[in-house]
């Protein structure tokens, strides 16, 4: 599955200039001092709609703005935003700034969905930053996963693809529950999940990704295998936050 984020593939931009992309669109904007960027519920008064049909978010829930040669993010909304690591944004609180490169955002809202604003600030030679400055670009290697490899590997690596501090992966047991509510009728269980994520590691160990073994991480294993894996499969861009649209029906 080939899910379209700025974490994979960044147009060619201004340097300075911001990428931002939601379910709604995506919209690129120059580095212009002053110049604002709204989103939110309310597409009629908005540059880019953020949680449509969510009435827990804002109908202007934030702003991005460009100010002393930055892009800066303030909450204009009830709910709080999540940047990566956990840091919350809260209202009235001072505006945060974005460095160059890829940011996701996050907007909680009505049953615990997730609504994902993704960011890219351009890098001086107007996309990714680099210093082999001749080079062609290497993308990185994205891993072939099957569509149940890939459902199942979203819902164990949840909380990595929320960019929270320190994820762990979600147990088994959870994994199952959670695959048998997407999809009552595909015989997902425990055993299922074991087999399926062992076989992911398996491959991805022959291929050369050094963590995916017990014998390349010590004991006691613990998640380290599960947590390499997942590791691998978001740095390479395998997984992305809006994978975590999978997960919708939930709500």
């Amino acid at each position: 599955m080939d899910t379209e984020s700025l974490a994979r593939d960044v147009p060619f931009t201004a340097p300075g200039a911001v990428v931002a992309l939601a379910l709604s669109g995506r919209i690129s904007v120059n580095p212009v001092e002053g110049r604002s960027v709204r989103f939110g519920r309310n597409r009629p008064d908005v540059d880019l709609c953020v949680g449509e049909t969510d009435p827990r978010v804002s109908r202007l829930h934030g702003l991005l703005t460009r100010r002393a040669g930055r892009w800066w993010v303030t909450n204009t909304g009830r709910l709080p935003i999540r940047l990566p690591r956990t840091r919350w944004l809260f209202r009235d609180e001072d505006p945060v700034p974005l460095g160059d490169g890829y940011t996701p955002l996050f907007i909680r809202g009505s049953h615990d969905r997730e609504h994902l604003l993704e960011l890219y600030v351009a890098g001086e030679d107007g996309g990714r930053p680099t210093t082999r400055h001749s080079s062609v670009t290497q993308p990185p290697r994205r891993w072939r996963l099957t569509p149940d490899e890939h459902l199942l590997l979203v819902v164990l690596g949840q909380r990595y693809l929320l960019h929270e501090a320190n994820p762990q992966p979600v147990s088994r047991q959870h994994a199952a529950e959670i695959l048998h509510e997407l999809q009552p009728d595909a015989g997902w269980g425990v055993k299922r999940v074991e087999h399926m994520v062992a076989d992911v590691r398996a491959r991805l160990s022959a291929a050369g990704v050094h963590g995916l073994l017990r014998e390349e991480v010590g004991e006691p294993v613990g998640n380290a295998l599960n947590d390499n894996l997942l590791r691998e499969l978001v740095l390479s861009t395998t997984l992305v936050p809006p994978d975590l649209a999978l997960l919708d029906p939930l709500s």
